[in-house]
C-alpha cells in the first residue's frame, strides 16, 4: 500500500500546471471540459454522499480493490468530482491526487480537506507520459462522449506496472430517463467494458457486476417513475431523486451487499448488477 502524499506536494511529471491562489492545481489553458453532467450536481452529490448507502458500498468495493491490486504510487481520482472516493482510498492508506475538470467539484473536494486537487481534464492536465502509477475513473467514462479515446489516454499516461481502476453503470435494459437526467452516454455489461480495454491497450486483471440486488429494484422503479412522470426536466431535485429510491431500498439490501463485498475481497465475481467495477493493467503489446 502506497502511504498517503504529504500536502501540496507534486506526485506527477508536468510542467503545464500552476497553483492558483485557492490552492488548487489548474493548467494555463483553463478551457472548459466537454463533459456531460448535469448542472448543480456536484452539490448535489457533495450533500448526498455521506449518507448515501450507494455511495458508501461503492466506495468500500473500490478500496477493497486497491487492496487487492495496489497501485505503484498514488491514485489519480480522474473525473472525482467533490473527492468522495479519494477521501475513502486516502483513509485506507493510499496517496490520492483528485484530477476534477469542473471548478465546482474541484472547490468542494478541496473544501474535504484534500490535497492535491488538479482542476483539469486527463488531457489538459499535461502529465508526462508514462508517468502516473495508478489512474481511477469511477462512474467517469459513461460521461465523455468518445470513451476509447479517454481510455486511450489514461493507457499512454500509466507507468508499465500502472493499474487501471474503473466504475460504470451496467446494462442497456436498465437505461431510463435517469440517465439522459446524470448526462450519461451509455451503459456497460462486463464484457463490452473489457472489449473497450483490451481495444485501448489493458489487460483486465479482474472485473465483476456490483449491486447485485439493485438491477429488479431499479428497473420496476424506473419504469413507475416513468408511468408516474418523472421526465420532468426542470426538477429541481432531479439528481438526488436517483438515489432516494436506493435509500429506501438499502435496509433490505444491506446484508446482501455486505455479502457482495466480502466475495470482492476474495477475489470472487459477480455475475449480475447494477454496475461494472474493473481493474487494468497495460498489456505489453499497444
Amino acid at each position: 500500500m502506497t502511504p498517503a502524499s504529504d500536502s501540496g506536494k507534486r506526485p506527477w511529471s508536468s510542467s503545464g500546471l500552476h497553483r492558483s491562489d485557492d490552492g488548487i492545481w489548474r493548467p494555463e489553458d483553463d478551457s472548459a471540459p466537454a463533459v456531460s453532467f448535469p448542472r448543480g450536481g456536484h452539490q448535489e452529490c457533495f450533500d448526498l454522499e455521506p449518507t448515501s448507502f450507494w455511495f458508501g458500498h461503492r466506495n468500500r468495493c473500490i478500496v477493497a480493490m486497491a487492496r487487492r491490486f495496489p497501485p505503484p504510487g498514488p491514485i489519480f481520482d480522474v473525473g472525482g468530482g467533490t473527492g468522495f472516493v479519494s477521501l475513502a482510498l486516502r483513509e485506507a492508506g493510499f496517496a490520492t491526487v483528485l484530477v476534477e475538470p469542473e471548478p465546482a467539484g474541484a472547490r468542494l473536494a478541496h473544501q474535504r480537506g484534500l490535497d492535491p486537487v488538479v482542476c483539469a481534464t486527463l488531457e489538459s492536465a499535461g502529465f508526462e507520459g508514462g508517468s502516473l502509477s495508478g489512474i481511477g475513473m469511477f462512474d467517469v467514462i459513461e460521461h465523455v462522449a468518445d470513451d476509447l479515446a479517454l481510455l486511450r489516454t489514461a493507457r499512454s499516461l500509466l507507468r508499465p506496472d500502472g493499474r487501471l481502476y474503473v466504475t460504470v453503470p451496467a446494462h442497456r435494459w436498465l437505461w431510463s430517463f435517469e440517465d439522459e437526467v446524470a448526462g450519461h452516454y451509455r451503459r456497460y455489461t462486463t464484457w463490452s467494458l473489457g472489449e473497450r480495454l483490451r481495444t485501448c491497450g489493458f489487460r483486465a486483471d479482474f472485473m465483476s457486476y456490483l449491486f447485485w440486488p439493485l438491477p429488479p429494484v431499479i428497473f420496476i422503479g424506473r419504469r413507475i417513475g416513468g408511468l408516474l412522470g418523472s421526465r420532468r426536466s426542470d426538477d429541481p431535485n432531479k439528481y438526488r431523486r436517483q438515489h432516494e429510491g436506493s435509500r429506501i431500498a438499502a435496509r433490505a439490501v444491506a446484508r446482501l451487499l455486505d455479502l457482495e463485498l466480502r466475495l470482492l475481497d476474495r477475489r470472487r465475481r459477480i455475475p449480475l448488477g447494477s454496475s461494472c467495477i474493473a481493474v487494468a493493467s497495460p498489456s505489453e503489446a499497444t
